[in-house]
């Protein structure tokens, strides 16, 4: 079964702005950030949401609370690491797409999985 499809017309300006209709707003979660990509000639914009830093914030805390972190030194150094995986994501998956294309740098699996004996 498929889900359904709804389009609305929406305005561009000048500035090459638009609003998102306030159903599909609500709707997707979108808050103060989108991801605009292009596929197939098609604008996609998505809530950034879908990719964010908050899934690792465990993992920082662990590391930050083993490293000997409390308080506000705590904080402020997780506010600082936090920061840091949206940019190390979105330059892997760059890195990703270049090499999907054939333009950039890549490993095959028996270049990361093969031992060095072999």
């Amino acid at each position: 079964m498929s889900k359904s499809y709804e389009q609305k017309r929406v305005r561009i300006s000048s500035k090459r702005q638009f609003t998102i209709p306030q159903k599909f707003f609500i709707e997707l979660g979108f808050d103060k950030e989108a991801i605009c990509s292009v596929k197939d000639g098609a604008l996609i914009v998505i809530p950034s949401r879908y990719i964010s830093s908050g899934e690792f914030a465990e993992e920082i805390l662990s590391d930050l609370v083993r490293e000997g972190f409390s308080g506000e030194e705590l904080i402020k150094e997780f506010k600082s690491r936090q920061a840091q995986i949206r940019p190390a994501i979105e330059s892997l998956l760059k890195s990703a797409k270049e090499a999907a294309e054939g333009n950039g740098e890549y490993y095959s699996y028996d270049d990361i999985f093969s031992s060095e004996e072999d």
